[in-house]
């Protein structure tokens, strides 16, 4: 039940506020001066204030700023029966959600005191939202390299400036960018992610900056785009080495006007986008090779950021594991299962080509598919430990189609994290069609 102090110096108003608020279904107390009301909320804070301007003794302004400096997000409804503008308006900047005037309409009161509490349990929701997202984005490490890069994010997030975020697959370029919206000003607004090797060409312009209807075969209404979503916000370009030049020379155009047209419009849009770019290519190189425009590189390499590979941090692998181990414990409903001292230095040894990506996965596969609730470097696949395939126990104790079917599996796994996921890469690098290996995949049960 909601508490609403009431705090006005004539008790008829007092009485006839408390009746109706009682029977709207709120606890209410109530104060005859701004002195007797600081001191009951210092034993108990209610969830709404509604506050007379002319007090006995302190004010009913002065009330309102002590409230304020005590309890921010209290919210305070004023009240008075000799109301003007200017003090109308000195409550509203101190922070009073409303102000009423006298005689007071009922109706009006209890209507206002909905929309205040709404509002502060939406406020009170997002809070609880943005929480659980720092923790879902939670960048894991304590290693040298590590403290430096988030010590870098807290620095450049409060800027609008742009950043170019470099580093293998799967170092977690994406849980960079995320942190850096998360402690910005704009962290409040949308987050809107591209992965510009996904998707194809001839759909990327109208993904990035929308469409009108019946721009073309199959357009049957206007469509926003990427750009039109993240304004006031942040735009997340993954992958930015896949676009083709001609995307590229539209990107720098929106980029220097901060403006765009939709696919098969006129109208020109302007958007307010802090631009986040990120890579697993040499752009240089790429500039070189005629696949990169070097304008483009220069507009986005504002602030350069680079994740290091897993391998440059293995100080950091046992607090992965323990992440990991719990997160997917904690999913299938199994007790978090202990490392042996053995197999932790299996992970160690073992170079991490697919980086954080290939251990969050080999972990789920630990907790799924290890029988005990203690993990030792037998659970351990053959390609992590080193040796052979054919070492495996479960290859050993089956039949010579049943090896070649578990070193098949191993082998498109390590495949697929070395390439992010990517199917069509994956599948040209082991010389299969992409049909074909999405047969395996389903096949094996793999997931991607």
């Amino acid at each position: 039940m909601k508490t609403i102090m009431i705090v006005d110096d004539e008790k008829n108003i007092r009485c006839s506020l408390e009746g109706v608020l009682a029977d709207e279904g709120y606890e209410v107390t109530s104060a005859g001066s701004a002195e007797e009301a600081l001191s009951k909320i210092e034993g108990s804070v209610p969830d709404l204030v509604l506050l007379d301007i002319w007090l006995p003794g302190m004010d009913g302004v002065d009330a309102l700023r002590e409230l304020k400096n005590r309890y921010p997000d209290l919210p305070v409804i004023m009240i008075s029966g000799h109301g003007t503008v200017e003090t109308a308006v000195k409550a509203t900047k101190l922070g009073a959600y409303d102000f009423l005037e006298k005689p007071l309409s009922l109706e009006k009161v209890v209507l206002t005191v909905e929309h205040a509490l709404e509002q502060k349990r939406l406020r009170e929701e997002n809070l609880e939202l943005m929480e659980r997202t720092r923790r879902e984005y939670v960048i894991i490490g304590r290693s040298a390299v590590m403290e430096e890069l988030k010590r870098d994010i807290l620095r450049v997030a409060p800027t609008n400036s742009w950043v170019l975020i470099t580093g293998e697959n799967g170092t977690g370029k994406e849980l960079v960018a995320r942190n850096i919206h998360l402690n910005s000003n704009r962290s409040g607004k949308p987050f809107v992610a591209v992965n510009c090797a996904a998707i194809p060409e001839e759909l990327i312009e109208s993904e990035l900056f929308g469409h009108e209807k019946g721009a073309f075969t199959g357009a049957v209404s206007s469509k926003k785009g990427k750009f039109d979503m993240a304004d006031k916000g942040t735009l997340f370009l993954d992958e930015i080495a896949d676009m083709s030049l001609k995307t590229q020379a539209k990107i720098l155009r929106i980029l220097e006007e901060e403006s765009f047209e939709r696919v098969g419009g006129t109208k020109r849009i302007s958007v307010d986008v802090r631009v986040l770019a990120a890579t697993n290519k040499d752009l240089k190189e790429e500039i070189t090779k005629g696949n990169f425009r070097e304008d483009l590189y220069y507009r986005l390499n504002v602030i350069p950021f680079r994740v290091p590979s897993l391998r440059e941090r293995i100080e950091d692998i046992p607090l992965f594991v323990d992440h990991f181990l719990t997160e997917f414990s904690s999913e299938v409903g199994k007790e978090v299962p202990r490392v042996t001292p053995e197999a932790m230095e299996v992970f160690m040894r073992y170079d991490w080509p697919g980086n954080v990506r290939e251990l969050r996965n080999l972990m789920e596969r630990l907790v799924i598919m290890t029988p005990s609730d203690v993990i030792t470097p037998d659970d351990i696949p053959s390609y992590i430990k080193g040796g052979p395939a054919v070492q495996s126990r479960d290859i050993f104790s089956g039949t010579l189609k049943e090896a070649r079917r578990e070193f098949e599996r191993e082998y498109i796994v390590k495949k697929l994290e070395e390439f992010d996921g990517n199917i069509a890469k994956t599948a040209e690098s082991i010389g299969i069609e992409r049909s074909h290996l999405y047969r395996k995949i389903k096949s094996y049960g793999i997931r991607v």
